[in-house]
């Protein structure tokens, strides 16, 4: 048995980065790792613009306006989004001037039109004065030209695609997807909507697995549910051997009557990297590899010691394949005592949430392998070390966001 370090350390040793590119367009970039530092080919905004719908004046023409001595401009032009000015601002005159509009030579300050006696006459009267170069949207200042917008190895967020698409990039190169087959074993597994007997339970690791995985930028294979059959586990092990990079297996793994996985990946020439990781949940957790560097996480059958090891060990592995960096824990301060093990790591889900500038956390109150309902309203896996006694409340410890979080 080897500890969560160690196993950390095989994994990494054992994981290739894909040398391999693809473009991808704009609409399919979402999820996927960027290959190429992605920069501005012009600058932001491209020419200076009002910043609001109002008047384009020369600021020393109303410097000492007032609703009780208004000062009157006509309106020499109309400047609309993406009309160009051409000609200056006439001295002693306003531009009528939309958001977004190009300012008009001469000109610099924008007063919005609720300074003003507004829109509906040629002359225009105004009452109250902003600071010079108010409401004005310089060429440049929020980007330059060869600016990084984002830099190789990052995972394309929504985010990352706006800003993309603002400066007119409509592809870019990324790595290619990993393919992950999914195989769960159990004689007891039903899938959910099947009609389900006294003894039967619902398979949660299938879609739980597939959806974490999807999320990570893989290209998932059709899942497949298996019963407790020497036969058909190694051909469908054989199958997913050949057609994928990574297999991940929950289920089977352990030392009971009807654990078949260790042995039948060992029948297929796998080589045993680990089996059985001093944590808990999910001591026996398998990973191996093939001769070609196909990677495999057999996990156990629990839901939560099968998601553990997921975030824990698989998901890390798929973003170092992607040229990605895994997941970033954070340190947080417990508001109760964390049930620690003598000779295990320890993990559990909890609430990670910012009081007083600091990171704090609430620990799940559901802590056994099966429940998985310990997910409900968490957002964070909190891990300690090994430790003789219960954390109290108020150590601090290590985290990292669930991949599906979207707030504190």
């Amino acid at each position: 048995m080897i500890t969560v370090h160690e196993a950390h350390q095989i994994i990494a040793a054992a994981t290739r980065q894909s040398e391999a590119t693809i473009s991808a367009p704009l609409q399919q970039l979402r999820g996927r790792v960027l290959a190429e530092e992605v920069c501005a080919g012009f600058a932001m905004p491209r020419f200076t613009n009002a910043a609001m719908d109002g008047f384009a004046v020369r600021f020393g023409e109303i410097a000492g306006t007032s609703e009780d001595a208004p000062v009157t401009l006509p309106v020499s032009q109309e400047l609309a989004a993406g009309a160009l000015s051409t000609e200056p601002l006439a001295p002693g005159s306003c531009a009528r001037i939309m958001t977004g509009a190009p300012l008009p030579e001469g000109a610099d300050t924008v007063v919005p039109f609720e300074q003003t006696s507004g829109f509906a006459s040629d002359a225009v009267e105004f009452y109250k004065a902003p600071k010079q170069g108010a409401n004005i949207r310089h060429a440049g200042e929020e980007v330059e030209r060869g600016t990084v917008l984002a830099a190789a190895g990052t995972r394309v967020t929504p985010a990352e695609i706006a800003v993309l698409a603002t400066f007119g990039i409509a592809s870019a190169l990324v790595r290619p997807q990993p393919r992950v087959s999914i195989i769960t074993v159990g004689d007891e597994l039903r899938l959910p909507g099947q009609e389900i007997e006294p003894l039967a339970i619902y398979n949660s690791n299938l879609p739980l697995l597939a959806s974490c995985l999807e999320a990570a930028g893989a290209k998932v294979a059709e899942p497949r549910q298996l019963r407790d059959d020497r036969q058909a586990i190694r051909e469908a092990l054989a199958s997913a051997i050949a057609e994928s990079d990574v297999i991940v297996t929950a289920g089977g793994i352990s030392t009971g009557e009807f654990d078949f996985m260790h042995e039948e990946l060992e029948a297929l020439g796998v080589e045993q990297k680990f089996w059985k990781v001093a944590q808990k949940p999910g001591k026996p957790l398998y990973f191996g590899a093939t001769a070609s560097g196909k990677l495999i996480f057999s996990l156990p059958g629990n839901p939560v010691s099968a998601l553990v090891g997921l975030l824990e060990y698989c998901l890390p592995a798929l973003s170092r394949m992607q040229g990605a960096s895994p997941a970033r824990k954070f340190t947080t301060t417990l508001d109760e005592p964390f049930p620690a093990d003598r000779k295990r790591h320890r993990f559990l889900f909890g609430r990670l949430r910012v009081e007083a500038g600091a990171l704090r956390c609430q620990l799940s109150p559901q802590t056994e392998s099966h429940m998985l309902t310990a997910l409900s309203g968490a957002n964070c896996l909190v891990d300690a070390p090994p430790s003789p006694e219960a954390l109290p409340a108020g150590s601090p410890v290590t985290c990292a966001l669930l991949p599906w979080t979207n707030d504190l």
